[in-house]
């Protein structure tokens, strides 16, 4: 998917940061999981961001998850939040995440250029 992106952002004419990953999830030795609670991490946050504002959205939280993966209730409780002022969309492949992003871009009137 970020591999995708890092040759895709240039037929969209976008910075290669406007997607960056939101390294919330996974499992981490505890001393590695403090620091990063302290630092700010949040439970439930997506696992990526698209920077791209469109008409009624500030940009696009994309949760990543396998085909048989299900959102936690930290995702469930976060994600109403996030949908009053960012589309907010669960994928289950990165297949999926990639024909999203194509159709965010389209309808936020960033075309690509090839």
């Amino acid at each position: 998917m970020i591999c995708w992106w890092s040759y895709a952002h240039f037929g969209y004419n976008m910075p290669e940061f406007s997607l960056f990953a939101i390294p919330n999830g996974g499992h981490r030795h505890k001393a590695v999981a403090a620091k990063l609670k302290a630092e700010g991490l949040r439970p439930g946050i997506p696992d990526l961001f698209l920077a791209v504002p469109k008409r009624k959205a500030s940009g696009l939280f994309i949760e990543m998850k396998s085909a048989t993966g299900r959102e936690s209730d930290p995702q469930k409780n976060v994600r109403p939040y996030l949908e009053q002022y960012y589309d907010c969309v669960v994928c289950y492949s990165s297949t999926e995440a990639i024909e999203t992003i194509k159709q965010y871009l389209t309808t936020s009137g960033v075309l690509p250029r090839y």
